[in-house]
């Protein structure tokens, strides 16, 4: 299939295992009013129309998260084609049962 980028996806009880690693950085790629409804711990707020230009500290290893997954998907895709070293959040914060701020 021509143009299509396979998405490399994880689920919430798998990011919450990841995110006791160091080097781990979570982007929350919603707008801010909905972050600020409640987000994840250590949960960095990059809304999705800003995430192509965000750069990451170097080594870091991303995870992209929002409502439901269909905009973390395009974040991936868009930090994926920049090289970086990124995982799409499937289900997204509809999907994630620990506790949020």
């Amino acid at each position: 299939m021509f143009g299509l980028t396979p998405v490399h996806s994880i689920s919430t009880a798998e990011l919450a295992q990841q995110l006791q690693q160091p080097n781990v950085q979570l982007l929350d790629v919603r707008e801010p009013s909905e972050y600020r409804a409640g987000h994840i711990l250590r949960a960095k707020n990059v809304p999705l129309r800003r995430v192509a230009d965000y750069n990451p500290p170097a080594n870091t290893k991303l995870y992209v998260i929002c409502r439901s997954g269909a905009r973390s998907k395009q974040a991936y895709k868009l930090l994926h084609k920049r090289g970086l070293n990124v995982t799409n959040v499937a289900g997204g914060m509809l999907a994630w049962e620990g506790r949020t701020v």
